[in-house]
């Protein structure tokens, strides 16, 4: 299922606020968000999603009353050693620098 990156503004939240949206992201149907990046003195949430489309996506952000800065897809990516997914790890050694498929 393909990737999306999303940044979000929050306004005036508290460290609980941000939580609870993030729990929220992470509940979803249509769209689930894997992983959730918070800095609060600048405001800013950037969360990875997986969904089945872009526009599923737009959709259930804007169903969930959720709104974003920007939204992209996740194409091309690299991985450290302690990144990669936990079957392929200590079988890849060493990062290789190069960009692999993010699908």
């Amino acid at each position: 299922m393909p990737r999306y990156l999303t940044q979000h503004t929050l306004a005036c939240l508290t460290r609980q606020g941000a939580e609870n949206l993030a729990q929220r992201m992470q509940s979803g149907g249509t769209a689930h968000a894997e992983r959730v990046l918070v800095n609060m003195l600048e405001g800013k949430m950037f969360v990875e999603f997986r969904a089945e489309s872009r526009e599923a996506l737009e959709a259930w952000l804007k169903t969930e009353g959720m709104h974003f800065d920007w939204l992209v897809r996740i194409e091309w990516e690299t991985r450290g050693p302690f990144e990669a997914p936990l079957e392929t790890r200590g079988k890849q050694g060493k990062q290789d620098g190069k960009l692999h498929s993010a699908d």
